[in-house]
C-alpha cells in the first residue's frame, strides 16, 4: 500500500485540523515513511497527532526547496524524531527573499529557512546533499535540479537571493519535487514548482521514460502566473494524461477553479487530511 497523506497546508477538510501558509505532505510506502516538507511549524505535530501519524517513525525526510513555509517545521519534527537523514539541496540553507509591500514601499524581506544549519545539526540534522535525480527508497525519486526549457514559465520575479552585486532573481536550483512509480503509475508531489510544473513534468518524463502520470498532488504556484502562463500549462498539462490533480498551497483559488473547469471529476483540492491511496 502506497499512502499519500497532507499534514500541512492554508485549509483544512475538517474541524480538529489547523491551517497555515505552508505545505507538508506524509508518505507511506511499503518499504519507507518519508516526510516531504514541513510546512511552517506551527500545525506539523498537532496536525499528525489528529491525523494518527507517528512523527517518529519517519524514516527519512525530503526539503523541496528553502522556504520558511516548507522548513519551519524542522526543529518540530527533530524534537520528536531525534536524528534523522534530511535530503535536500545545498541551496535550501542560502538566504531567500520576497518583495513585499512595506510602509507603502515595496522591500525585500527574509523567507528563507529559519534555522541555521549549525542548530539543526545539533538537533538531530544529518543533511544529504543531492542536485540530481536521486531514487532515495526504493521506488521513490527526487527529482534534483529541474531543466528549465519552456518558454513560458517564467518564475515569479518578486523572489530573490543575495550576492556580491546585491539582490538578484532566485534560480531555485533548489525546487523538488518527489517521484513516486506506484503500481497504478507515477504519482508525482509538489512542494511550490517554481521550476515551472510543465518543467518538472517534462523532466519526470525523461528521467523515468514514462509519459503518463497517474497523479499530481501539491502547490502548482500558479496562483502567481498571468493568464497566458496559465492558459499555457492547462494546455499542456493535457498531454500528460493525468488521473487525478489535486492541488494545494500556492495554487490559489483562480487556478484552482481553472483547472477544475479543465480536469472536472479527476480534479481535487488537497487540504489538511487529504489523502491518495494506491495499491
Amino acid at each position: 500500500m502506497w499512502r499519500i497523506t497532507v499534514v500541512c497546508e492554508n485549509s483544512v477538510s475538517r474541524p480538529g485540523f489547523l491551517g497555515e501558509h505552508g505545505f507538508a505532505a506524509y508518505v507511506k510506502t511499503p518499504d519507507d515513511t518519508i516526510l516531504f516538507d514541513t510546512g511552517q511549524g506551527f500545525t506539523l505535530v498537532p496536525n499528525s497527532l489528529r491525523l494518527q501519524i507517528d512523527l517518529r517513525r519517519v524514516d527519512k525526510v525530503a526539503l523541496s526547496h528553502g522556504h520558511f513555509d516548507h522548513t519551519g517545521g524542522l526543529l518540530a519534527f527533530l524534537g520528536l524524531k531525534g536524528p534523522c537523514t534530511i535530503i535536500a539541496h545545498s541551496d535550501v540553507l542560502s538566504e531567500r527573499f520576497r518583495m513585499m509591500p512595506v510602509a507603502g514601499e515595496e522591500k525585500p524581506m527574509s523567507i528563507g529557512i529559519p534555522w541555521y544549519e549549525s542548530y539543526l545539526t545539533s538537533r538531530g540534522a544529518r543533511f544529504q546533499w543531492v542536485s540530481e535525480w536521486s531514487e532515495i527508497s526504493p521506488g521513490v525519486f527526487i527529482t534534483g535540479e529541474v531543466p528549465r526549457k519552456t518558454s513560458f514559465e517564467t518564475g515569479d520575479p518578486k523572489f530573490l537571493v543575495r550576492d556580491d552585486d546585491g539582490f538578484v532573481p532566485d534560480p531555485f536550483r533548489d525546487d523538488y519535487s518527489l517521484v513516486l512509480d506506484t503500481p497504478k503509475g507515477l504519482v508525482v508531489i509538489l512542494g511550490c514548482a517554481h521550476s515551472g510544473i510543465i518543467n518538472i513534468l517534462n523532466h519526470v518524463r525523461d528521467k523515468t521514460g514514462k509519459r503518463e502520470i497517474y497523479a499530481v498532488l501539491g502547490g502548482t504556484h500558479l496562483d502567481f502566473t498571468s493568464p497566458e502562463q496559465l492558459n499555457s500549462t492547462v494546455e499542456a498539462l493535457g498531454d500528460f494524461s493525468i488521473e487525478k490533480i489535486a492541488v494545494s498551497h500556492c495554487t490559489g483559488q483562480k487556478a484552482a477553479a481553472r483547472l477544475y473547469a479543465e480536469f472536472g471529476d479527476r480534479f481535487d483540492f488537497a487540504p489538511v487530511g487529504y489523502t491518495i491511496e494506491v495499491s
